[in-house]
């Protein structure tokens, strides 16, 4: 299922190769998101076309709609959104954080209520693997609690207990179905304990013992400061089993991504590239990076080919801005170069929906080209 295909001499990076139902990923890999089943404002073919490996979908909110019946009719999820490969599906943990007005934790479950029509729903560890297997998802996450920031140790350390219990009760449910239908869908266990040290370790090593497929880590990005992340993974990552995959939930910023690379996460998906772009943010190389290399022209072609990221390797660039209104470069050198800056301006300033889809094609496109060139960076021995 999991291949550690090559660790750096230079930092914990590392090489490896995750095995689903849907085909083969080759990591450290992002994962755009497509919550309700649809990365926004582009279709398949498209995140086919800028090599992406995998999406992440939303198992809450495609319980709310379309609702698990219907996907259950039209074959699974792949089949309903037209999506060949590999997808991960959260099981809903993140919603217990960020839907706080419209829940109520209990040791059997979480409450929810629809904050659009107020329907309630009630997910059990159980009834979170059941919809996933249902679904037909490549890689599920157990049920869990994120607890908000700041929050006491008291508070974090009974969280643990209960997100503790419930994996229990998922890899139960998980175990149970694989050994009846045999689709070796892979289930995850995400390691929580805020900012504190000993429960961090602690909880991994509570989901250590469960042995599941692979393993999260959860509670990074909704809140905390920024600079905790690094201390984190450094408690976290060296607990964990070095022959499972390592995700890193909702990071992040790309100069983020290369140092959790750095410290042996595998995997990782963030809203970022596509919420970003909706607002004519784009994520560019800098001039040495455009071409994929950080050499100058002069240099050897061995030379020339090393990948650096380090320092500001890209640059954020805000469309709406004046100074692009007679731009005619092209927005990057890679799938975007046939439009100018200034059409996209354009197409921003006069509310015209492609310019929302082609900013998006060029970040997910650049956070899939980082990805590769972190890969290429481990093999050839530089990151």
């Amino acid at each position: 299922m999991f291949k550690l295909l090559l660790s750096s001499k230079k930092s914990n990076a590392r090489l490896t190769e995750l095995k689903t139902p849907h085909g083969k990923i080759m990591g450290p890999f992002f994962m755009p998101i497509g919550t309700r089943a649809a990365v926004k404002n582009l279709t398949t073919e498209e995140l086919k076309s800028i090599n992406s490996q995998i999406i992440l979908s939303n198992t809450y909110h495609l319980l709310l709609r379309p609702g698990v019946t219907l996907m259950k009719k039209y074959g699974g999820l792949h089949k309903f959104m037209n999506w060949p490969g590999p997808i991960l599906t959260d099981s809903g943990g993140f919603q217990v954080f960020s839907l706080a007005k419209h829940r109520k934790i209990s040791p059997q479950g979480v409450k929810f209520q629809d904050p659009q029509n107020g329907k309630s729903y009630f997910i059990t560890p159980k009834k979170a693997i059941e919809i996933q297997q249902t679904i037909g998802s490549d890689i599920m996450m157990v049920l869990d609690e994120c607890p908000p920031y700041p929050a006491t140790k008291e508070y974090v350390k009974n969280s643990l207990q209960l997100t503790t219990q419930w994996a229990k009760k998922c890899h139960q449910q998980w175990q149970k179905e694989e050994s009846i239908t045999k689709k070796k869908q892979l289930l995850f266990g995400i390691v929580q304990g805020s900012v504190y040290q000993d429960l961090r370790i602690e909880s991994a090593k509570q989901l250590k013992k469960l042995n599941f497929s692979g393993y999260a880590v959860g509670g990074v990005a909704v809140g905390e400061p920024r600079e905790k992340m690094k201390e984190i993974l450094s408690w976290t990552v060296p607990e964990l089993p070095k022959n499972k995959p390592r995700y890193l939930m909702g990071v992040g910023r790309p100069e983020e991504i290369v140092e959790a690379v750095k410290q042996g996460i595998d995997m990782f998906d963030c809203v970022i590239p596509t919420r970003e772009a909706r607002h004519g943010r784009l994520y560019l190389w800098t001039h040495q990076q455009r071409r994929g290399v950080s050499a100058s022209p002069s240099q050897s072609g061995t030379e020339a080919r090393l990948i650096r990221l380090e320092g500001k390797f890209y640059q954020t660039i805000n469309i709406n801005n004046a100074k692009f209104a007679k731009d005619l470069s092209s927005i990057n050198n890679t799938n975007l170069k046939q439009y100018s800056k200034a059409y996209l301006h354009h197409l921003f300033k006069t509310n015209e929906m492609l310019g929302m889809r082609l900013a998006t094609l060029n970040n997910l496109n650049f956070y899939l080209d980082l990805m590769s060139k972190i890969r290429q960076a481990i093999k050839e021995g530089k990151l």
